[in-house]
């Protein structure tokens, strides 16, 4: 696992020292730009992950996960003000593995897949600081997880969680071809096997977007959260983390992105790719004569 982040981190750095986004496109990142869309802008973003060796403690599932509709829906309500929603509209399972389920499952003993909504969530994020020629911008993103899922359908904990992170930002080169930025924060995470307790886990993403010309720019992060408690924590809570490598592309007014996937956790998928493609819409603030 640690030659994995270290030659993900890695990666990323040497993007970053070659050349370099102009906007603050997310996908195919999780990590959080510091930027703010335009007032009165939509970003729409959908896409499609793939991902191999996926591990489900609780249900004690593990299999081939396909997320189909992978939603977001961000909000430019001021310069420095973002209202966002995220999820995933269908979760898909190959069910390769059958352990041990700390729950009662609703899915049948012989079945060979099981399907469920995921679990949306709704966050706000803050530019509190623009950048400057030698300090970095700075924001505060906070939001909630509902719980959306079925956990008898066994790929989904159906908990509320809350999360709150510091968001850090600083481009370099000429124009800002290079982005980069960061996140660090806290997760409070029902533990949905025990009663009245929950796992206060650290959030993490260190990320890097380099513009190599109008159309194309390639795009790296190693992303996760960290467990406080002595050994694994509670069931469900457990330490995941993962890389991202991959692209953005802009064509025909829309921004399309792929990117390769790889756990770096034993309780993360294995690998995987995403695709995606990512759509804003023209301000409905009319500016003034």
């Amino acid at each position: 696992m640690i030659s994995w982040l270290k030659k993900c981190i890695l990666a990323v750095l040497l993007f970053l020292a070659t050349v370099a986004v102009a906007t603050a496109q997310q996908r195919p990142l999780i990590t959080e730009d510091v930027d703010i869309i335009p007032p009165g802008t939509i970003r729409i973003e959908a896409g499609i992950d793939f991902l191999q060796g996926a591990k489900f403690p609780v249900s004690g599932l593990t299999g081939d996960l396909t997320r189909v509709g992978v939603i977001g829906v961000n909000i430019g309500f001021a310069p420095n003000i973002e209202f966002q929603v995220d999820g995933v509209a269908q979760n898909f399972l190959s069910i390769n593995t059958r352990g041990l389920s700390a729950i009662p499952l609703t899915i049948a003993p012989g079945a060979n897949s099981t399907n469920d909504i995921g679990d949306f969530t709704l966050s706000t994020k803050i530019k509190l600081r623009a950048e400057t020629e030698h300090g970095p911008s700075i924001g505060f993103r906070f939001g909630v997880q509902l719980p959306n899922s079925n956990q008898g359908r066994g790929i989904g904990l159906n908990q509320t969680n809350a999360y709150g992170s510091i968001l850090v930002g600083k481009k370099f080169g000429d124009d800002g071809r290079v982005n980069t930025f960061g996140n660090l924060g806290i997760a409070i995470l029902t533990a949905p096997t025990a009663f009245f307790t929950q796992n206060d886990v650290l959030t993490y993403g260190v990320a890097g977007i380099v513009r190599i010309n109008r159309q194309f720019s390639f795009a790296g992060e190693v992303n996760g959260r960290a467990n406080t408690r002595p050994g694994n924590g509670p069931l469900g809570t457990e330490s995941q983390s993962e890389a991202r490598l991959g692209m953005q592309i802009r064509a025909s007014g829309l921004k399309f992105d792929f990117a390769g996937i790889k756990g770096l956790t034993s309780f993360t998928h294995n690998s995987g790719v995403t695709v995606g493609v990512t759509y804003d819409t023209p301000s409905i603030f009319v500016p003034a004569k």
